[in-house]
């Protein structure tokens, strides 16, 4: 099978930026575990123009991570792998078992509990980390299986953002979403009707597309996905044919290499107190750790199988149930989003969010570590 340019690129730069993330978390924990923790934390929750350094990462630079995720989903939709409703099904119906059963084994556990609100912290794929691991495993694997997890990470993003904005959304000002929105609908307006293919009207209407979202009280990342589908795409050349596909470019280094380390940086600083073993074994933990570790492998497994049981799709010729099960394994790496739902799950609750932390490293992991021995055990031929 041959990859695209872009898929290549976007490829290589994952697999780089997972290293980065890697060394970014492991300084955080350093960094709040030693006798400059206290200044450490303290920076981030430093005020700013109104927000704390920590919510200026979450809220603007992840709004930036959240365009490119639109971006990367706009143009697998139109030319990649999920332009073929036959191919997408596949990892559509893997991404939505990825999804369903993890948030289903935390509910198992916390109904009715005070955490019974983390449910969607095991539903996310962390695509830099997932592809970082695929990476070091080279021409062991099929190459169909590099744009099987792609696309199963880009569509359980894509999940997630769902999840964002229908279920951690508390209180909405509707004269701020109206605004919000009107302004996507004018950029939409300069898209379609009026054909403007300059980059820069489409940027400042997201900025303020982004001030309003905030201001509404729906997530303001949101903003970032809506402004990628307000932006022109073509698929007649990969790298300068559209908007879309150049500002996909331009942002494949800040966001593997800038963008999502400052996160990491900024969300990974646990203070690791006395008894954190015990915390594993709290609901929240256990659920999180179940849902990412065993949930995923088993709803992608399922659902996939059950897809192409039902003759709504077939496995690509070079991919088995193996590699799906190794795909599954690997899904489990949670990390940026799911450390980023655990922010907006538990707002306020520090030791909430610090014993989520732990166990999404932990289950991440353990995640990272069972795919990538797996599929380095099982032969790259299908059978």
């Amino acid at each position: 099978m041959n990859l695209s340019r872009t898929f290549t690129r976007f490829f290589e730069s994952e697999k780089s930026g997972g290293i980065v993330l890697i060394v970014c978390t492991i300084v955080s924990l350093l960094l709040a575990n030693s006798a400059f923790g206290p200044a450490w934390l303290g920076f981030w929750q430093r005020e700013v123009a109104g927000l704390t350094v920590e919510l200026w990462v979450n809220d603007l630079l992840m709004a930036i991570f959240f365009l490119f995720v639109g971006l990367e989903l706009e143009r697998e939709l139109y030319s990649g792998e999920l332009s073929d409703w036959r191919n997408a099904l596949l990892p559509i119906c893997a991404a939505a078992g990825g999804i369903v059963v993890p948030a289903a084994i935390h509910a198992a556990f916390n109904y009715g509990t005070p955490t019974q609100g983390g449910a969607g912290i095991p539903m996310a794929t962390d695509i830099a980390f997932a592809l970082g691991v695929l990476a070091l495993l080279g021409s062991r694997v099929p190459a169909s299986l590099k744009i099987f997890l792609t696309a199963l990470a880009v569509m359980d993003d894509l999940g997630a953002i769902i999840v964002i904005a229908v279920f951690y959304t508390a209180h909405v000002s509707l004269p701020y979403l109206l605004g919000a929105l009107a302004v996507f609908a004018l950029l939409v307006l300069c898209n379609r009707k009026l054909r403007i293919m300059a980059l820069w009207p489409y940027l400042l209407g997201g900025a303020l597309m982004w001030f309003l979202m905030l201001k509404s009280g729906v997530h303001a990342t949101i903003a970032g996905v809506l402004l990628a589908f307000a932006i022109p795409y073509s698929a007649r050349d990969e790298d300068t044919a559209s908007p879309s596909h150049r500002l996909e470019h331009m942002l494949h280094y800040p966001v593997a290499f800038a963008i999502l380390p400052i996160f990491a940086l900024a969300n990974t600083g646990v203070v690791i107190a006395t008894g954190w073993q015990q915390n594993l074994l709290a609901p929240n933990s256990v659920g999180i750790i179940a849902g990412l570790v065993l949930g995923k492998p088993v709803g992608i497994v399922l659902l996939s199988f059950a897809a192409v049981a039902l003759g709504l799709c077939r496995l690509p010729q070079d991919l088995g149930w193996r590699h799906v099960l190794g795909a599954g394994m690997l899904g489990g790496i949670g990390f940026t989003m799911s450390i980023f739902i655990t922010n907006l799950a538990f707002p306020g609750q520090a030791a909430a969010i610090d014993a989520s932390k732990i166990a999404i490293l932990a289950a991440s992991v353990l995640a990272g570590l069972a795919g990538f021995l797996w599929l380095r055990a099982v032969p790259r031929a299908p059978h």
